[in-house]
């Protein structure tokens, strides 16, 4: 599990070089699916500056974050002193697992929950291959924008249900 953590980042920076050198030999799609030779730019001198901008700005303020406010995005229970006698009231996971949260804690069965976490995730692989038209983009996939949409709603109600005690209204929303 620990390796895993110490491998993903390496991982991650191998594909985004892979792709950054795919992108170079094919060039970057238009998201209305048309192909013309005119609105083509060249990679290197636009994209690659670009590209430095963007990780300058962002490790300014990662470096920002990380050396003059640390504890900002701390989690507040963190400055509590522990104590082992005591449990706290409503234990509950890091924002961006309060989704699958909400999801396990929803349904009694323990297998039936994380079955369906399992198809809340797996279900966004098979968004892509709803659609198989030439044009590329939500503007011309009416029933992708519709799936996006409520992909998000659900995502934020769901994890609002997650932050939320366990109590008789939030229990049949999360369901």
């Amino acid at each position: 599990f620990f390796s895993l953590h110490f491998l993903f980042p390496f991982i991650l920076a191998i594909l985004v070089v892979v792709h950054l050198i795919y992108l170079h030999i094919e060039g970057s799609n238009s998201p209305v699916g048309s192909k013309t030779p005119v609105d083509d730019v060249v990679f290197h001198v636009y994209y690659t500056s670009k590209d430095w901008y963007g990780i300058v700005v962002t490790l300014m303020l990662l470096s920002v974050i990380v050396y003059l406010m640390p504890n900002l995005l701390g989690d507040p229970e963190n400055f509590i002193q522990a104590n082992s006698l005591v449990t706290p009231v409503h234990i509950q996971p890091e924002w961006y697992f309060l989704f699958a949260y909400a999801i396990l804690r929803s349904i009694p069965n323990k297998f039936g929950g994380v079955v369906s976490m399992f198809f809340s995730i797996l279900i966004l692989f098979f968004f892509p291959l709803l659609h198989r038209s030439w044009l590329r983009g939500l503007p011309f996939r009416p029933f992708g924008r519709m799936a996006f949409w409520s992909f998000i709603v659900n995502f934020v109600l769901l994890t609002w249900i997650g932050s939320l005690v366990v109590e008789e209204p939030f229990i049949i929303i999360g369901q």
